[in-house]
């Protein structure tokens, strides 16, 4: 299996997180969002925990698929993205977690301040055990991908990102958006994940999103 913790797919019995009559009820919690289009815009690189709370029934194999393009927002050394799965409610404004969830996170940071993530390019599981309270799982080196950290990659093209969760075993696949053959495995440590939320977070990006490769 292929190491690689760049994309966010789901795959098997599951049903598309996004595929609903319509986008979903949606609200941007933090930071500056526009909704262009289908794509959700964030292009304020000074936020921090900048959020949009997609409301999102999820039990069971749940897939999420969606693209990312870079704007803005990482000549500091610093940038991060993320979402949060299984949330079970969330606050519409600036917050550290997301009620009970799980984050799962990519973050470029040249000079990390907390213990345990990597310099440069890394991954992190999270999980979030209120609005203000998340624990540090797990975190990975993935500067071995730094190649894939180019303006082709990341600025004059979007990103495929698709992710697999098993709510029922709590095991995660995280797919490479290179060759969907491969796949990253992370196993949660909770069974039977219900939630109605998702949140889809920046960390000093300005980034947009939309529904589906």
């Amino acid at each position: 299996m292929k190491r690689l913790v760049i994309s966010l797919l789901i795959l098997g019995l599951a049903l598309p997180v996004f595929a609903q009559a319509g986008l979903p009820e949606h609200h941007f919690a933090s930071g500056s969002w526009r909704l262009i289009g289908n794509r959700y815009h964030q292009t304020d690189t000074s936020a921090r925990l900048a959020k949009v709370n997609l409301r999102i029934p999820q039990s069971g194999p749940m897939i999420y698929e969606f693209n990312v393009r870079y704007e803005d927002g990482i000549e500091d050394g610093q940038g991060g993205f993320g979402i949060h799965v299984f949330a079970d409610g969330v606050y519409h404004g600036a917050s550290w977690g997301s009620g009970t969830s799980y984050l799962l996170w990519l973050n470029y940071d040249e000079n990390p301040v907390t213990q345990g993530i990597h310099r440069g390019f890394s991954a992190q599981v999270y999980r979030s055990n209120s609005n203000s309270s998340m624990d540090l799982l797990e975190s990975f080196n993935l500067n071995e991908f730094n190649y894939l950290l180019t303006y082709e990659n990341w600025v004059a093209d979007t990103v495929p990102f698709r992710l697999w969760i098993n709510g029922d075993t709590g095991e995660v696949r995280i797919y490479d958006p290179t060759d969907l053959e491969y796949y990253f495995q992370v196993f949660l440590p909770t069974r039977n994940l219900r939630g109605n939320w998702i949140s889809i977070r920046t960390n000093g990006l300005g980034l947009s999103f939309q529904e589906g490769l």
